[in-house]
């Protein structure tokens, strides 16, 4: 590893040197995240033989003039972080590289690549390493604008997975125009696109499925004063069922998609909502991939659509979008649907309410469900409303209020009030299962002082009968100045169910602190790892419990 560091530190600086030249110029950066996994019997966990693991990135391009290269070199050695997928096992290779063309008019890739056509709703290829996800495609990208308000997307593909590439090819083409623009229309914003992705899968002995399975979509953007809206409505072709690799149905079923976004936006007021209805609209790059707790080759983005939490205790109980269809004698779902609201007030300054500095409020509402259906297990065959009162999987509403008090001092107070059905929308990762109701309780408060100094402090308090039952924790946090900052945190589930008192006082506690400089930051921490999902974006990774010592790198250039 140090050897490493120092090749890393002299690349930097050849590369800061190499970019006052006119001949081009280097861009790319370092990441290293790693961890000692060591001994804790408070939370069972069993000291792995592979105590050290890490997983490192390095990503180097090059730009001159229209053309940019670039390659990024992985290492998951001598094994990756845990809870990330086996396809990265003891991987030690150059994972993606690429070559691009770009001027006015076109832009073209070959080899490795990102891109979203629309909301994602039916194609995103993306990179989030903290969920282990990069299903960036191998193929050819082409990008065409012709005039200011039209644009064009071909691309033809395979998706990574780890440091191999999916079975399933990928063809897809997406269009754009600005309605507006093209017929000099001011006094309405309106934008429509189009998009379609296919997947073409050789199915071997199994003749009875489908070779090509295709994905179209279309949405229409619309902003008129301070309301927008926007509508995506999508189709997939029929497929057979696999979950985990196991052929469920042979019987083929299509899919469909809808999302409708809704707003108002002035100063000190916004108000935004968003519905969405799922059915059978899993689609992954390999068919067998269904059902895999990775995200592995997924084609389409399906995040979440509730409040991203920033807490300790109200990142306990999480949902995970439920859009796949499963008809087996235990149960029955077809898909999901529902949505959220958001509000967003802020009191004026010098107002009784507002105070000196002003008063934000935001508050969410989120509620999804399976859809309303008939089913018959013996046939393999089910009938979905479009719309209907399905059982409920996940309700949430919540109010932040951020108030500053002083030049000094500010504070954050958030209330959620939680029912989740933990066996659908957890999956049943964490063991227990059923429906769980809970109230989140957080203060926070920030004390700045002199030279950059700054103190922050939160309180919270989970409160539930059901699952492990109350939870409390305790956050401190100091920072020196800009670069150095420091903190200790301890989560702790005072009561779980099913224990003794006695033997239910597990904490899940953390030290650690990070420097910054320029574009490198260095962080360290040691503590124990609560067990259950992290999501990114509304997109979750399952993690296990553990302990150990974590270290991260970050280096831009």
């Amino acid at each position: 590893m140090k050897y490493l560091l120092l090749g890393i530190a002299i690349l930097h600086s050849t590369l800061s040197f190499s970019q006052n030249t006119d001949e081009g110029y280097f861009f790319g950066g370092f990441e290293s995240n790693s961890q000692w996994l060591l001994y804790d019997q408070g939370i069972n966990f069993d000291q792995p033989d592979d105590a050290f693991r890490a997983n490192n990135y390095l990503q180097l391009s090059y730009a001159y003039k229209n053309f940019t290269v670039g390659v990024q070199y992985e290492s998951y050695l001598p094994d990756a972080l845990l809870g990330y997928s086996n396809a990265f096992a003891n991987g030690n290779d150059v994972a993606t590289y690429y070559v691009n063309y770009k001027n006015e008019k076109v832009d073209v890739t070959g080899g490795y690549f990102y891109d979203q056509f629309g909301s994602g709703l039916v194609f995103r290829s993306w990179e989030e390493r903290q969920l282990g996800i990069n299903n960036a495609m191998r193929g050819v990208r082409v990008k065409y604008n012709p005039t200011n308000y039209l644009d064009f997307t071909a691309l033809y593909g395979q998706q990574r997975i780890g440091f191999e590439l999916s079975s399933g090819t990928l063809q897809g083409f997406d269009a754009n125009v600005d309605i507006s623009q093209a017929l000099s229309i001011e006094s309405i914003d309106l934008k429509m696109g189009a998009s379609y992705v296919g997947r073409h899968q050789a199915v071997g002995t199994q003749l009875d499925l489908p070779s090509n399975v295709n994905v179209v979509g279309g949405r229409l953007d619309v902003v008129k004063g301070n309301f927008y809206g926007g509508l995506e409505v999508a189709s997939k072709s029929k497929d057979a069922l696999f979950f985990e690799g196991q052929l469920v149905s042979p019987k083929l079923y299509d899919g469909t998609a809808l999302q409708l976004n809704l707003g108002y936006a002035q100063k000190g007021l916004g108000i935004n909502g968003t519905f969405r209805r799922l059915e059978n609209f899993n689609f992954f790059a390999d068919r067998e991939a269904a059902g895999n707790q990775f995200n592995d080759q997924v084609v389409n983005y399906l995040p979440g659509l509730t409040k991203q939490q920033d807490y300790l205790l109200t990142n306990i109980y999480v949902y995970n979008p439920q859009p796949a269809l499963v008809i087996e004698n235990a149960e029955q779902r077809a898909g999901e649907l529902g949505g959220q609201i958001d509000l967003y007030y802020s009191m004026k300054k010098g107002s009784f309410l507002g105070g000196k500095y002003g008063t934000k409020i935001a508050a969410n509402f989120a509620y999804f469900g399976g859809l309303d259906a008939e089913y018959t297990v013996e046939n393999r065959f089910y009938k979905a409303k479009f719309l209907g009162s399905g059982a409920r999987y996940y309700r949430d509403f919540n109010m932040e209020i951020k108030k500053k008090w002083s030049k000094t001092f500010s504070s954050v107070f958030t209330y959620q009030n939680m029912y989740i059905d933990k066996s659908i929308a957890l999956g049943g990762f964490l063991g227990t299962q059923g429906e769980i109701r809970s109230n989140v309780g957080v203060v926070e408060g920030t004390y700045k002082l002199d030279a950059g100094k700054s103190v922050r402090a939160v309180a919270q308090h989970l409160w539930t009968k059901q699952d492990q039952k109350n939870w409390m924790a305790f956050v401190l946090e100091y920072n020196f100045n800009s670069n150095w900052a420091v903190y200790a945190y301890d989560n702790w589930n005072y009561r779980e169910f099913g224990y003794s008192q006695e033997a239910s006082q597990t904490h899940y506690y953390s030290l650690g602190g990070s420097y910054t400089k320029g574009n490198s930051r260095l962080s360290m921490n040691y503590g124990r790892q609560r067990g259950g999902l992290i999501c990114v974006g509304g997109v979750c990774r399952f993690v296990p419990e553990s302990n150990g010592v974590s270290a991260t790198i970050n280096i831009a250039f």
